[in-house]
Protein backbone atom coordinates (compact mmCIF):
# COMPACT_ATOMS: atom_id res chain seq x y z
CA UNK A 1 0.00 0.00 0.00
CA UNK A 2 0.91 3.60 -0.72
CA UNK A 3 3.25 4.56 2.15
CA UNK A 4 3.52 8.74 3.26
CA UNK A 5 6.48 10.57 2.42
CA UNK A 6 8.03 13.76 4.20
CA UNK A 7 6.26 15.67 2.07
CA UNK A 8 2.96 13.78 3.05
CA UNK A 9 3.44 13.60 6.81
CA UNK A 10 4.25 17.12 6.91
CA UNK A 11 1.21 17.99 5.62
CA UNK A 12 -0.66 15.97 8.01
CA UNK A 13 1.14 16.48 11.17
CA UNK A 14 0.77 20.70 10.07
CA UNK A 15 -3.09 20.11 9.36
CA UNK A 16 -3.62 18.27 12.89
CA UNK A 17 -1.60 21.46 14.68
CA UNK A 18 -3.60 24.07 12.90
CA UNK A 19 -6.93 22.06 13.91
CA UNK A 20 -5.46 21.70 17.30
CA UNK A 21 -4.66 25.37 17.50
CA UNK A 22 -8.49 26.09 15.90
CA UNK A 23 -10.30 23.97 18.79
CA UNK A 24 -8.47 25.79 21.54
CA UNK A 25 -9.06 29.21 19.87
CA UNK A 26 -12.52 28.14 19.84
CA UNK A 27 -12.35 27.02 23.48
CA UNK A 28 -11.21 30.77 24.17
CA UNK A 29 -14.13 32.03 22.96
CA UNK A 30 -11.86 33.58 19.96
CA UNK A 31 -13.13 31.83 17.19
CA UNK A 32 -17.17 31.52 17.18
CA UNK A 33 -18.89 28.66 16.34
CA UNK A 34 -20.13 29.92 13.42
CA UNK A 35 -16.34 29.89 12.46
CA UNK A 36 -15.12 27.32 13.33
CA UNK A 37 -17.90 25.07 11.68
CA UNK A 38 -16.20 25.30 7.83
CA UNK A 39 -12.89 24.31 10.03
CA UNK A 40 -13.99 21.50 12.14
CA UNK A 41 -16.36 20.00 8.75
CA UNK A 42 -13.14 19.75 6.49
CA UNK A 43 -11.64 17.96 9.02
CA UNK A 44 -14.40 15.63 9.59
CA UNK A 45 -15.32 16.63 12.69
CA UNK A 46 -19.97 16.96 12.64
CA UNK A 47 -22.53 17.70 15.08
CA UNK A 48 -24.72 14.85 15.48
CA UNK A 49 -28.17 14.31 17.29
CA UNK A 50 -27.23 13.33 20.43
CA UNK A 51 -22.73 15.04 20.26
CA UNK A 52 -20.35 15.30 17.79
CA UNK A 53 -19.25 12.94 15.14
CA UNK A 54 -15.76 12.28 13.78
CA UNK A 55 -15.31 10.89 10.07
CA UNK A 56 -11.91 9.02 9.78
CA UNK A 57 -10.64 9.08 5.93
CA UNK A 58 -10.11 5.49 4.30
CA UNK A 59 -8.53 6.47 1.00
CA UNK A 60 -9.57 3.97 -1.37
CA UNK A 61 -10.90 1.76 1.58
CA UNK A 62 -7.46 0.57 2.16
CA UNK A 63 -6.15 -0.15 5.52
CA UNK A 64 -3.07 -1.75 6.95
CA UNK A 65 -3.11 -4.05 10.37
CA UNK A 66 -1.22 -1.30 12.37
CA UNK A 67 -3.75 1.09 11.45
CA UNK A 68 -6.67 -0.68 12.12
CA UNK A 69 -5.32 -1.77 15.81
CA UNK A 70 -4.74 2.11 16.49
CA UNK A 71 -8.56 2.89 15.29
CA UNK A 72 -9.26 0.21 17.41
CA UNK A 73 -7.04 1.89 20.56
CA UNK A 74 -8.68 5.47 19.98
CA UNK A 75 -12.39 3.91 20.10
CA UNK A 76 -11.26 2.67 23.50
CA UNK A 77 -9.95 5.21 24.58
CA UNK A 78 -12.09 8.06 22.77
CA UNK A 79 -15.03 6.31 22.09
CA UNK A 80 -17.40 3.84 23.40
CA UNK A 81 -15.44 0.86 21.77
CA UNK A 82 -16.57 0.45 18.19
CA UNK A 83 -16.67 2.01 15.11
CA UNK A 84 -19.15 2.62 11.70
CA UNK A 85 -17.87 1.69 8.67
CA UNK A 86 -19.23 3.85 5.76
CA UNK A 87 -20.55 3.69 2.34
CA UNK A 88 -17.34 5.72 1.72
CA UNK A 89 -15.18 3.36 2.88
CA UNK A 90 -14.34 5.90 6.21
CA UNK A 91 -15.23 5.06 9.71
CA UNK A 92 -16.93 6.72 11.83
CA UNK A 93 -16.62 7.84 15.86
CA UNK A 94 -20.16 8.24 17.07
CA UNK A 95 -19.21 9.37 20.40
CA UNK A 96 -16.14 11.43 20.97
CA UNK A 97 -15.93 14.26 23.29
CA UNK A 98 -15.79 17.44 21.04
CA UNK A 99 -12.49 18.52 23.47
CA UNK A 100 -10.93 15.34 22.43
CA UNK A 101 -10.83 15.41 19.35
CA UNK A 102 -7.56 17.16 18.35
CA UNK A 103 -6.11 14.55 20.43
CA UNK A 104 -7.11 12.07 18.38
CA UNK A 105 -6.56 13.53 15.18
CA UNK A 106 -3.27 13.96 16.62
CA UNK A 107 -2.88 10.06 17.06
CA UNK A 108 -3.93 9.20 13.57
CA UNK A 109 -1.19 11.38 12.13
CA UNK A 110 0.94 8.70 13.52
CA UNK A 111 0.00 6.01 11.61
CA UNK A 112 -0.43 8.67 8.32
CA UNK A 113 -4.43 8.80 8.49
CA UNK A 114 -5.98 11.55 8.75
CA UNK A 115 -9.85 13.16 8.81
CA UNK A 116 -9.39 15.64 5.89
CA UNK A 117 -12.16 16.34 3.98
CA UNK A 118 -14.32 13.87 5.13
CA UNK A 119 -16.82 16.61 5.46
CA UNK A 120 -16.96 20.01 3.94
CA UNK A 121 -17.62 21.28 0.40
CA UNK A 122 -13.91 20.05 -1.46
CA UNK A 123 -13.30 16.76 -2.77
CA UNK A 124 -14.17 13.83 -0.17
CA UNK A 125 -12.42 10.40 0.17
CA UNK A 126 -11.71 8.82 -3.02
CA UNK A 127 -13.15 5.54 -3.31
CA UNK A 128 -12.62 2.32 -5.66
CA UNK A 129 -13.34 -1.34 -5.83
CA UNK A 130 -12.38 -3.44 -2.92
CA UNK A 131 -10.73 -6.01 -4.61
CA UNK A 132 -8.58 -3.71 -6.67
CA UNK A 133 -5.52 -5.59 -7.51
CA UNK A 134 -6.68 -8.93 -7.31
CA UNK A 135 -9.73 -8.93 -9.55
CA UNK A 136 -10.04 -11.63 -12.06
CA UNK A 137 -11.65 -9.19 -14.35
CA UNK A 138 -9.58 -6.26 -14.31
CA UNK A 139 -7.24 -4.57 -16.76
CA UNK A 140 -5.65 -2.54 -14.03
CA UNK A 141 -5.11 -1.95 -10.54
CA UNK A 142 -7.08 1.49 -9.95
CA UNK A 143 -5.65 2.32 -6.67
CA UNK A 144 -2.56 4.14 -8.25
CA UNK A 145 -4.98 6.41 -10.12
CA UNK A 146 -6.80 7.13 -6.58
CA UNK A 147 -3.44 7.98 -4.82
CA UNK A 148 -2.45 10.32 -7.76
CA UNK A 149 -5.95 11.97 -7.03
CA UNK A 150 -5.89 11.49 -3.44
CA UNK A 151 -2.33 13.82 -3.50
CA UNK A 152 -3.66 16.12 -6.12
CA UNK A 153 -7.02 16.84 -4.16
CA UNK A 154 -5.95 17.31 -0.72
CA UNK A 155 -5.81 20.62 0.59
CA UNK A 156 -5.84 22.05 -2.82
CA UNK A 157 -6.41 25.64 -2.23
CA UNK A 158 -8.69 26.33 -5.23
CA UNK A 159 -11.21 23.52 -4.43
CA UNK A 160 -11.97 23.48 -0.53
CA UNK A 161 -14.72 25.85 -1.00
CA UNK A 162 -17.06 24.23 -3.74
CA UNK A 163 -20.69 24.99 -4.18
CA UNK A 164 -21.12 21.80 -2.71
CA UNK A 165 -19.44 18.74 -1.51
CA UNK A 166 -17.89 16.41 -4.48
CA UNK A 167 -17.16 12.66 -4.81
CA UNK A 168 -14.99 10.75 -7.39
CA UNK A 169 -14.78 6.84 -8.03
CA UNK A 170 -12.42 5.02 -10.31
CA UNK A 171 -12.96 1.23 -11.43
CA UNK A 172 -10.75 -0.70 -13.80
CA UNK A 173 -12.68 -4.60 -13.50
CA UNK A 174 -15.65 -5.34 -16.36
CA UNK A 175 -17.80 -5.32 -13.59
CA UNK A 176 -18.13 -1.62 -12.02
CA UNK A 177 -17.83 -2.29 -7.98
CA UNK A 178 -16.87 1.01 -6.96
CA UNK A 179 -20.43 2.82 -8.44
CA UNK A 180 -19.05 5.00 -10.76
CA UNK A 181 -22.10 6.20 -12.44
CA UNK A 182 -23.42 7.60 -9.35
CA UNK A 183 -20.71 9.91 -8.65
CA UNK A 184 -20.11 13.58 -9.41
CA UNK A 185 -17.21 12.22 -11.44
CA UNK A 186 -16.65 8.43 -11.97
CA UNK A 187 -13.45 7.05 -13.55
CA UNK A 188 -13.03 3.72 -15.57
CA UNK A 189 -10.08 2.48 -16.43
CA UNK A 190 -9.67 1.67 -19.99
CA UNK A 191 -7.59 0.63 -22.90
CA UNK A 192 -7.12 2.70 -26.54
CA UNK A 193 -6.69 1.29 -29.49
CA UNK A 194 -2.82 1.60 -28.89
CA UNK A 195 -2.97 -0.06 -25.91
CA UNK A 196 -2.54 2.51 -23.75
CA UNK A 197 -3.99 3.26 -20.99
CA UNK A 198 -6.56 5.93 -20.17
CA UNK A 199 -10.02 6.62 -18.44
CA UNK A 200 -13.82 6.82 -19.48
CA UNK A 201 -15.73 9.98 -17.60
CA UNK A 202 -18.31 9.69 -16.14
CA UNK A 203 -19.87 13.24 -14.74
CA UNK A 204 -23.30 14.36 -12.79
CA UNK A 205 -23.84 10.89 -10.70
CA UNK A 206 -25.05 11.33 -7.61
CA UNK A 207 -28.35 10.15 -5.27
CA UNK A 208 -29.60 12.56 -2.36
CA UNK A 209 -32.87 14.08 -3.42
CA UNK A 210 -32.27 13.96 -6.91
CA UNK A 211 -30.98 10.86 -7.70
CA UNK A 212 -29.23 10.82 -11.46
CA UNK A 213 -27.44 8.13 -13.43
CA UNK A 214 -24.00 9.82 -14.72
CA UNK A 215 -23.93 10.88 -18.32
CA UNK A 216 -20.83 9.61 -20.54
CA UNK A 217 -18.33 12.88 -20.84
CA UNK A 218 -15.10 11.38 -22.38
CA UNK A 219 -15.37 8.53 -24.02
CA UNK A 220 -11.45 8.36 -23.62
CA UNK A 221 -8.84 10.46 -21.79
CA UNK A 222 -5.41 9.65 -21.61
CA UNK A 223 -4.14 8.99 -19.01
CA UNK A 224 -1.19 11.62 -18.76
CA UNK A 225 -4.11 14.45 -18.55
CA UNK A 226 -6.07 12.76 -15.84
CA UNK A 227 -5.52 15.58 -13.20
CA UNK A 228 -5.57 18.51 -15.88
CA UNK A 229 -8.59 16.83 -17.43
CA UNK A 230 -10.46 16.57 -13.37
CA UNK A 231 -9.04 19.91 -12.49
CA UNK A 232 -10.78 21.69 -15.82
CA UNK A 233 -13.99 19.83 -14.52
CA UNK A 234 -14.03 21.28 -11.30
CA UNK A 235 -13.17 24.97 -12.68
CA UNK A 236 -16.15 24.98 -14.44
CA UNK A 237 -18.41 23.51 -11.08
CA UNK A 238 -16.70 25.74 -9.05
CA UNK A 239 -17.56 28.91 -11.64
CA UNK A 240 -21.38 28.00 -12.25
CA UNK A 241 -22.09 25.95 -9.69
CA UNK A 242 -25.12 27.22 -7.47
CA UNK A 243 -24.41 29.08 -4.08
CA UNK A 244 -27.77 30.00 -3.28
CA UNK A 245 -29.94 26.77 -2.69
CA UNK A 246 -27.68 23.91 -1.69
CA UNK A 247 -30.32 21.27 -3.18
CA UNK A 248 -29.88 22.25 -6.43
CA UNK A 249 -25.91 22.82 -5.44
CA UNK A 250 -24.31 19.19 -6.93
CA UNK A 251 -22.58 19.28 -10.51
CA UNK A 252 -25.05 16.85 -11.56
CA UNK A 253 -27.76 19.76 -11.18
CA UNK A 254 -25.13 22.33 -13.24
CA UNK A 255 -24.77 19.37 -16.13
CA UNK A 256 -28.73 18.70 -15.97
CA UNK A 257 -29.48 22.93 -16.58
CA UNK A 258 -26.58 23.21 -19.01
CA UNK A 259 -26.99 19.59 -20.95
CA UNK A 260 -24.01 17.40 -21.18
CA UNK A 261 -22.68 18.60 -24.86
CA UNK A 262 -23.01 22.34 -23.39
CA UNK A 263 -21.23 20.81 -19.88
CA UNK A 264 -18.42 19.15 -22.38
CA UNK A 265 -17.99 22.38 -24.34
CA UNK A 266 -17.14 24.53 -21.31
CA UNK A 267 -15.02 21.68 -19.92
CA UNK A 268 -12.92 21.55 -23.03
CA UNK A 269 -12.73 25.43 -23.70
CA UNK A 270 -10.95 25.33 -19.65
CA UNK A 271 -9.03 22.57 -20.23
CA UNK A 272 -7.02 23.84 -23.65
CA UNK A 273 -5.88 26.76 -21.81
CA UNK A 274 -3.48 24.33 -19.80
CA UNK A 275 -4.02 20.51 -21.17
CA UNK A 276 0.05 19.99 -21.72
CA UNK A 277 1.15 22.34 -18.68
CA UNK A 278 2.68 20.94 -15.28
CA UNK A 279 -0.41 18.87 -14.19
CA UNK A 280 0.68 16.50 -16.86
CA UNK A 281 0.74 13.13 -15.76
CA UNK A 282 3.78 11.77 -16.69
CA UNK A 283 5.22 7.58 -17.15
CA UNK A 284 7.71 8.63 -14.76
CA UNK A 285 5.41 9.78 -11.84
CA UNK A 286 2.80 7.21 -12.52
CA UNK A 287 5.29 4.40 -11.94
CA UNK A 288 6.37 5.86 -8.72
CA UNK A 289 3.00 5.92 -7.11
CA UNK A 290 2.39 2.56 -8.66
CA UNK A 291 5.26 1.02 -7.22
CA UNK A 292 3.48 0.83 -4.01
CA UNK A 293 0.75 -1.08 -5.35
CA UNK A 294 3.04 -3.82 -6.34
CA UNK A 295 1.82 -7.38 -5.78
CA UNK A 296 2.96 -9.12 -2.82
CA UNK A 297 5.17 -11.97 -2.29
CA UNK A 298 2.47 -15.03 -2.93
CA UNK A 299 3.54 -18.00 -2.36
CA UNK A 300 3.57 -20.52 -5.46
CA UNK A 301 1.30 -23.54 -4.82
CA UNK A 302 2.54 -26.84 -5.42
CA UNK A 303 -0.69 -29.16 -5.35
CA UNK A 304 -3.70 -26.51 -5.94
CA UNK A 305 -5.68 -29.85 -6.77
CA UNK A 306 -4.99 -31.03 -3.16
CA UNK A 307 -5.96 -27.75 -1.51
CA UNK A 308 -9.45 -27.92 -3.07
CA UNK A 309 -10.14 -31.21 -2.67
CA UNK A 310 -9.11 -30.26 1.65
CA UNK A 311 -11.79 -27.43 1.08
CA UNK A 312 -14.56 -29.30 -0.04
CA UNK A 313 -14.03 -32.15 2.55
CA UNK A 314 -14.30 -29.79 4.94
CA UNK A 315 -17.17 -28.38 3.60
CA UNK A 316 -18.80 -31.66 3.31
CA UNK A 317 -19.01 -32.04 6.78
CA UNK A 318 -19.17 -28.22 7.75
CA UNK A 319 -22.35 -26.74 6.91
CA UNK A 320 -21.09 -23.66 8.09
CA UNK A 321 -17.97 -23.37 6.30
CA UNK A 322 -19.57 -24.45 3.63
CA UNK A 323 -22.29 -21.57 3.35
CA UNK A 324 -19.49 -19.31 4.25
CA UNK A 325 -17.31 -20.82 1.22
CA UNK A 326 -20.01 -20.16 -0.94
CA UNK A 327 -20.75 -16.87 0.37
CA UNK A 328 -18.13 -15.05 1.62
CA UNK A 329 -14.94 -16.33 -0.16
CA UNK A 330 -14.38 -14.59 -4.02
CA UNK A 331 -12.21 -15.30 -6.78
CA UNK A 332 -8.41 -14.26 -6.58
CA UNK A 333 -6.17 -13.25 -10.23
CA UNK A 334 -3.49 -15.50 -8.84
CA UNK A 335 -3.95 -19.37 -8.43
CA UNK A 336 -4.20 -20.53 -4.77
CA UNK A 337 -5.27 -17.54 -3.42
CA UNK A 338 -8.79 -16.06 -2.59
CA UNK A 339 -10.35 -12.97 -1.30
CA UNK A 340 -12.69 -13.18 1.99
CA UNK A 341 -15.61 -10.60 2.95
CA UNK A 342 -15.42 -10.45 6.94
CA UNK A 343 -19.61 -9.64 7.43
CA UNK A 344 -20.35 -6.96 9.44
CA UNK A 345 -24.00 -7.78 9.23
CA UNK A 346 -24.60 -10.06 12.33
CA UNK A 347 -28.23 -9.72 13.04
CA UNK A 348 -28.51 -7.77 15.85
CA UNK A 349 -25.52 -5.22 15.26
CA UNK A 350 -25.94 -2.23 13.48
CA UNK A 351 -24.87 -2.67 9.72
CA UNK A 352 -21.20 -1.67 9.39
CA UNK A 353 -20.63 -1.39 13.15
CA UNK A 354 -17.30 -2.87 14.41
CA UNK A 355 -16.03 -3.55 17.62
CA UNK A 356 -12.54 -2.52 19.17
CA UNK A 357 -11.74 -6.03 20.22
CA UNK A 358 -13.12 -7.37 16.50
CA UNK A 359 -10.59 -4.89 14.79
CA UNK A 360 -7.52 -6.44 16.65
CA UNK A 361 -9.21 -9.50 15.04
CA UNK A 362 -9.18 -8.37 12.05
CA UNK A 363 -5.93 -6.76 12.27
CA UNK A 364 -4.58 -10.51 13.60
CA UNK A 365 -6.45 -11.57 10.63
CA UNK A 366 -4.32 -9.95 8.23
CA UNK A 367 -0.81 -9.86 9.45
CA UNK A 368 -0.97 -13.36 9.80
CA UNK A 369 -3.04 -14.48 6.45
CA UNK A 370 -2.79 -11.30 4.30
CA UNK A 371 0.29 -9.65 4.22
CA UNK A 372 -1.09 -7.13 6.45
CA UNK A 373 -3.64 -5.48 5.16
CA UNK A 374 -7.69 -5.06 4.52
CA UNK A 375 -10.44 -3.13 2.66
CA UNK A 376 -13.28 -1.57 3.62
CA UNK A 377 -15.98 -1.99 0.81
CA UNK A 378 -18.79 0.81 0.17
CA UNK A 379 -21.39 -2.13 1.77
CA UNK A 380 -20.02 -1.71 4.86
CA UNK A 381 -18.22 -5.16 5.11
CA UNK A 382 -13.85 -5.55 5.26
CA UNK A 383 -12.02 -7.72 2.92
CA UNK A 384 -8.85 -9.99 3.27
CA UNK A 385 -7.78 -9.42 -0.44
CA UNK A 386 -4.88 -12.33 -0.17
CA UNK A 387 -5.64 -15.13 2.17
CA UNK A 388 -4.23 -18.74 0.91
CA UNK A 389 -6.56 -21.39 -0.06
CA UNK A 390 -5.24 -23.68 2.60
CA UNK A 391 -5.93 -20.92 5.36
CA UNK A 392 -9.28 -20.48 4.58
CA UNK A 393 -10.25 -23.05 7.39
CA UNK A 394 -8.21 -21.12 9.73
CA UNK A 395 -9.67 -17.73 9.03
CA UNK A 396 -13.07 -18.91 9.01
CA UNK A 397 -13.05 -20.47 12.55
CA UNK A 398 -11.01 -17.28 14.01
CA UNK A 399 -13.80 -14.67 12.40
CA UNK A 400 -16.58 -16.57 13.10
CA UNK A 401 -15.87 -17.19 17.00
CA UNK A 402 -15.62 -13.09 17.27
CA UNK A 403 -18.67 -12.49 14.67
CA UNK A 404 -17.71 -11.79 11.65
CA UNK A 405 -18.19 -14.94 9.35
CA UNK A 406 -21.95 -14.50 8.84
CA UNK A 407 -22.87 -16.29 5.00
CA UNK A 408 -24.93 -13.56 3.94
CA UNK A 409 -22.34 -11.91 1.31
CA UNK A 410 -24.70 -10.61 -1.41
CA UNK A 411 -27.57 -11.72 0.05
CA UNK A 412 -31.46 -10.10 1.49
CA UNK A 413 -29.41 -9.70 4.95
CA UNK A 414 -26.34 -7.85 3.82
CA UNK A 415 -28.32 -4.95 4.28
CA UNK A 416 -26.28 -1.44 3.54
CA UNK A 417 -27.77 1.04 6.27
CA UNK A 418 -26.74 4.69 7.24
CA UNK A 419 -27.13 5.55 11.26
CA UNK A 420 -30.14 6.70 10.79
CA UNK A 421 -32.48 8.60 13.57
CA UNK A 422 -30.36 7.17 16.19
CA UNK A 423 -27.55 9.02 15.69
CA UNK A 424 -27.88 11.21 12.81
CA UNK A 425 -29.39 14.89 13.11
CA UNK A 426 -30.89 15.01 9.42
CA UNK A 427 -32.34 11.35 9.88
CA UNK A 428 -36.41 11.55 9.48
CA UNK A 429 -36.74 8.14 10.96
CA UNK A 430 -34.92 5.23 12.70
CA UNK A 431 -32.36 2.90 10.15
CA UNK A 432 -30.88 0.33 12.30
CA UNK A 433 -34.09 -1.29 13.89
CA UNK A 434 -35.80 -1.68 10.55
CA UNK A 435 -32.85 -3.78 9.24
CA UNK A 436 -32.53 -5.81 12.31
CA UNK A 437 -35.92 -6.47 11.78
CA UNK A 438 -36.01 -7.57 8.30
CA UNK A 439 -33.03 -9.45 9.35
CA UNK A 440 -34.84 -11.77 11.57
CA UNK A 441 -37.56 -12.06 9.39
CA UNK A 442 -35.02 -13.78 7.11
CA UNK A 443 -33.11 -15.74 9.64
CA UNK A 444 -33.56 -19.21 7.85
CA UNK A 445 -30.14 -19.75 6.31
CA UNK A 446 -31.54 -22.20 3.76
CA UNK A 447 -34.07 -20.15 2.49
CA UNK A 448 -31.82 -17.31 1.90
CA UNK A 449 -29.57 -19.08 0.04
CA UNK A 450 -32.31 -19.87 -2.39
CA UNK A 451 -33.51 -16.96 -3.06
CA UNK A 452 -30.04 -16.14 -3.89
CA UNK A 453 -28.60 -12.39 -5.11
CA UNK A 454 -31.00 -9.96 -3.71
CA UNK A 455 -30.18 -5.79 -2.37
CA UNK A 456 -32.17 -4.28 0.28
CA UNK A 457 -30.54 -0.65 1.17
CA UNK A 458 -32.01 1.61 4.18
CA UNK A 459 -31.80 5.26 4.13
CA UNK A 460 -32.64 7.57 7.21
CA UNK A 461 -33.87 10.40 5.11
CA UNK A 462 -33.88 11.39 1.64
CA UNK A 463 -29.70 12.06 1.71
CA UNK A 464 -29.64 8.06 0.39
CA UNK A 465 -26.50 7.49 2.63
CA UNK A 466 -27.70 3.97 2.85
CA UNK A 467 -27.78 4.27 -1.71
CA UNK A 468 -31.29 2.96 -0.86
CA UNK A 469 -32.23 4.33 -4.69
CA UNK A 470 -29.40 1.66 -6.19
CA UNK A 471 -31.34 -1.58 -4.72
CA UNK A 472 -33.37 -4.42 -5.92
CA UNK A 473 -35.65 -2.91 -2.77
CA UNK A 474 -34.86 0.22 -0.98
CA UNK A 475 -36.32 1.81 1.87
CA UNK A 476 -36.57 5.36 2.41
CA UNK A 477 -37.32 6.49 6.40
CA UNK A 478 -39.49 9.61 5.96
CA UNK A 479 -41.53 11.91 8.45
CA UNK A 480 -45.31 12.10 8.31
CA UNK A 481 -46.34 14.41 11.35
CA UNK A 482 -43.60 13.73 13.60
CA UNK A 483 -43.99 9.77 13.29
CA UNK A 484 -41.41 7.77 11.42
CA UNK A 485 -42.74 6.21 8.06
CA UNK A 486 -40.73 4.28 5.17
CA UNK A 487 -41.14 4.41 1.37
CA UNK A 488 -40.31 1.48 -0.46
CA UNK A 489 -38.20 1.66 -4.07
CA UNK A 490 -38.19 -1.35 -6.83
CA UNK A 491 -35.57 -2.09 -9.29
CA UNK A 492 -32.82 -0.19 -8.30
CA UNK A 493 -29.35 -1.44 -9.60
CA UNK A 494 -25.29 -0.91 -9.24
CA UNK A 495 -22.85 -1.73 -11.39
CA UNK A 496 -22.36 -1.60 -15.03
CA UNK A 497 -26.21 -1.19 -15.45
CA UNK A 498 -26.78 1.30 -12.95
CA UNK A 499 -30.87 2.56 -12.28
CA UNK A 500 -32.49 4.41 -10.28
CA UNK A 501 -35.07 2.29 -8.08
CA UNK A 502 -38.69 3.75 -8.24
CA UNK A 503 -41.34 4.56 -5.48
CA UNK A 504 -44.35 2.25 -5.56
CA UNK A 505 -46.68 3.95 -3.99
CA UNK A 506 -47.65 5.21 0.29
CA UNK A 507 -45.04 4.51 2.72
CA UNK A 508 -45.74 2.51 5.44
CA UNK A 509 -45.71 1.67 9.17
CA UNK A 510 -42.31 0.57 10.85
CA UNK A 511 -44.03 -2.80 11.67
CA UNK A 512 -45.13 -2.94 8.00
CA UNK A 513 -41.94 -2.93 6.75
CA UNK A 514 -40.80 -6.57 7.30
CA UNK A 515 -44.08 -7.94 6.16
CA UNK A 516 -44.26 -5.91 2.94
CA UNK A 517 -40.22 -7.35 2.28
CA UNK A 518 -41.76 -10.77 2.61
CA UNK A 519 -44.60 -9.92 0.39
CA UNK A 520 -42.38 -8.32 -2.45
CA UNK A 521 -40.17 -11.98 -1.95
CA UNK A 522 -43.40 -13.94 -2.16
CA UNK A 523 -44.14 -12.69 -5.35
CA UNK A 524 -40.47 -13.15 -6.81
CA UNK A 525 -40.31 -16.59 -5.67
CA UNK A 526 -43.59 -17.12 -7.27
CA UNK A 527 -43.04 -15.97 -10.78
CA UNK A 528 -39.26 -16.49 -11.08
CA UNK A 529 -37.89 -19.17 -13.54
CA UNK A 530 -35.64 -22.05 -12.07
CA UNK A 531 -32.11 -19.85 -10.95
CA UNK A 532 -33.89 -16.13 -12.26
CA UNK A 533 -32.74 -13.86 -9.68
CA UNK A 534 -35.14 -10.87 -7.77
CA UNK A 535 -33.93 -8.15 -10.12
CA UNK A 536 -34.65 -10.17 -13.46
CA UNK A 537 -37.97 -11.75 -12.45
CA UNK A 538 -39.04 -7.91 -11.33
CA UNK A 539 -37.48 -6.85 -14.63
CA UNK A 540 -40.09 -9.11 -16.65
CA UNK A 541 -43.04 -9.33 -14.86
CA UNK A 542 -42.88 -5.88 -14.06
CA UNK A 543 -43.37 -3.68 -10.58
CA UNK A 544 -47.66 -4.04 -10.77
CA UNK A 545 -47.87 -7.56 -9.25
CA UNK A 546 -45.50 -6.39 -6.51
CA UNK A 547 -47.24 -3.25 -5.84
CA UNK A 548 -50.04 -5.01 -5.61
CA UNK A 549 -49.13 -7.53 -3.02
CA UNK A 550 -47.06 -5.16 -0.67
CA UNK A 551 -50.89 -2.70 -0.41
CA UNK A 552 -53.12 -6.14 -0.43
CA UNK A 553 -55.20 -5.56 2.81
CA UNK A 554 -53.67 -2.61 3.80
CA UNK A 555 -56.34 -0.29 2.41
CA UNK A 556 -54.38 2.32 1.12
CA UNK A 557 -55.09 3.39 -2.69
CA UNK A 558 -52.32 2.55 -4.77
CA UNK A 559 -50.98 5.49 -6.90
CA UNK A 560 -49.52 5.46 -10.87
CA UNK A 561 -45.73 4.51 -10.58
CA UNK A 562 -43.97 7.22 -10.38
CA UNK A 563 -39.91 7.76 -10.29
CA UNK A 564 -38.11 8.03 -6.55
CA UNK A 565 -37.56 11.86 -5.18
CA UNK A 566 -34.81 12.48 -2.87
CA UNK A 567 -32.02 15.31 -0.51
CA UNK A 568 -28.78 16.73 -0.69
CA UNK A 569 -26.35 14.17 0.47
CA UNK A 570 -24.51 13.94 4.00
CA UNK A 571 -22.49 10.80 3.88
Amino acid sequence: MYRYDTKDQRLIDERAAQFADQMARHAAGELSADELRPLRLQNGLYIQRHGPMLRIAIPYGLLSAAQLRKLADITRRYDRGYGHFTTRQNLQLNWPKFEETPAIIGELAGVQMHAIQTSGNCVRNVTSDHFAGIAPDEIADPRPYCEIIRQWSTIHPEFAFLPRKFKIAVNAAGTDRALIRAHDIGLEVVRGDDREFGLRVFVGGGLGRTPIIGKLLVDFLPRRHLLSYLDAVLRVYNRHGRRDNMYKARIKILVQSLGVEEFRRQVEAEWALYRDGPLTLTDEEFARVAADFAPPAYTAVNDLAGERAALDRLAAGEPGFARWLSRNVHAHKVAGYAAVTLSLKKTGVAPGDITAEQMDVVADLAERFSFGELRSSHEQNLVLADVRLSDLPEVWRISAAAGLATPNIGLLTDIICCPGGDLCSLANARSVPVAEAVQQRFADADALDKLGKLSLNISGCMNSCGHHHLADIGILGVDKNGEEWYQITLGGRQGNAATIGSVIGPSFRADEVPEVVEALVAVHRENAAPGELFADSLARIGSPPFRERAYAGRGRHIPEKRKAADGADHS
